[in-house]
């Protein structure tokens, strides 16, 4: 059987390789006194509140379970709208929002609609890998420019403008970032849009973890510069309905239509069922718990970062959202004897019985020094990795 061109381009999603073999190392320490501690994988360990699964029930009870508008619920398009404006300020009408089957889709919506074959899109590196692959999956080129912890792994204006040539169409950016868990600063985000903007191209930015944000210098959304950017945001990170597959984006008025007709081919529409538990996530009630798992994040990033610069495992830059650290582990290998990251996430793996992700994924420039790890499990999960690593580093 031929296989394309495109899918052979694409490489492999090495978070999840790593992740299958933790998980059948796992098996064998599920009943020993070290089982596995997982912080390689980014998702909450908090499941959707209450209301949100009431929600779903009775939708699924009153058999709303049918398609909806290419474009999603109205009544959610709205609900998200009004989320833009009590939490951001941001006035975001209704009639651009686009809901869709996770933010994945969007992204994919969002490249099929704007970058044509050749076209490059300036990304950073170290950046989230899919990212680049929805632009290859376009047609499209990402080019990874090497950032550092002084820009806070993020792209400058300079860094834009420099790169910009013939080809490029736009810049896929991510603030918060996985894997770093940094934002770009509100001031720095605005001049690069003006750059890209004076070029007569697309800023793209992915929000999946803004909500998440830590530090209220970087939690605004980058939809309060002008309407001529595209956002991209999730019900997974936050709200956390991850396996329901569920996302939005924000786009300007002219593109509406295009992603419609898009949507329409492509997906038909986003899960009914979740878009009903999904209004549910703007109750008070829900939005009360929310904001206290937020706190909890939080308080396992400030517990886990000095953890892990006092084993040598240097964190170059706090992260200000989301559930990441992004820790140098060159100090550390050179400690063990490997070369590497990605031989140091399996050391720890066999010898912690921790798992975490290797920088590999992430881009090319400095990435085989570092790895991610995952704060989204619990405090105690932390603590034992912590207790862990301090026996196999110290």
């Amino acid at each position: 059987m031929q296989i394309s061109e495109r899918a052979q381009a694409i490489e492999p999603f090495y978070v999840m390789e790593v992740a299958k073999a933790a998980a059948e190392l796992g098996k064998t320490l599920a009943h020993t006194d070290a089982p596995m501690v997982y912080l390689n994988i980014g998702e909450p360990d908090f499941t959707a509140p209450p209301l949100v699964q009431e929600a779903a029930a009775r939708a699924i009870h009153d058999g709303l379970t049918q398609y909806t508008p290419a474009l999603g619920l109205m009544e959610l398009r709205e609900r998200i709208s009004d989320w833009y404006a009590t939490r951001f300020g941001a006035k975001v009408p209704a009639s651009r929002i686009v809901i869709t089957a996770g933010a994945s889709a969007a992204l994919h919506l969002a490249c099929m609609a704007l970058i044509n074959a050749g076209d490059e899109v300036l990304m950073p590196d170290p950046s989230y890998p899919c990212n680049r692959h929805f632009v290859s999956a376009a047609g499209g080129q990402a080019v990874l420019l090497p950032t550092t912890a002084a820009e806070r792994f993020q792209l400058t204006a300079d860094k834009v403008a420099s790169a910009w040539n013939e080809r490029t169409r736009g810049v896929l950016l991510a603030s918060p970032s996985n894997p770093t868990g940094t934002s770009i600063h509100p001031d720095e985000l605005h001049r690069i849009h003006q750059v890209v903007r004076a070029r007569g191209g697309i800023t793209l930015v992915d929000e999946i973890y803004l909500a998440l944000s830590f530090d209220t210098q970087y939690g605004q959304t980058a939809l309060g510069i002008d309407d001529s950017i595209v956002s991209i945001n999730s019900f997974s990170k936050y709200f956390h309905m991850t396996g329901w597959r569920l996302g939005w984006m924000v786009v300007p008025e002219q593109l509406v239509s295009v992603m419609e007709r898009l949507a329409q081919n492509l997906f038909i529409c986003p899960s009914t069922i979740a878009q009903h538990a999904a209004l549910a996530c703007f109750e008070p009630q829900s939005i009360a718990i929310y904001e206290q798992r937020r706190d909890e994040f939080k308080a396992r990033r400030d517990f886990f970062i000095p953890a892990l610069n006092a084993l040598g495992l240097s964190v170059p830059v706090m992260p200000d959202g989301a559930f990441y650290a992004w820790a140098d582990c060159s100090a550390a290998c050179a400690k063990l004897g490997i070369q590497g990251s990605w031989d140091f996430a399996f050391e720890l793996m066999q010898r912690a019985h921790v798992a975490v992700t290797p920088g590999r994924d992430f881009g090319t420039d400095q990435t085989a020094h570092f790895i991610r790890f995952s704060t989204a499990s619990s405090m105690a999960q932390l603590q034992t990795a912590v207790a862990r690593l301090r026996l196999l580093l110290t």
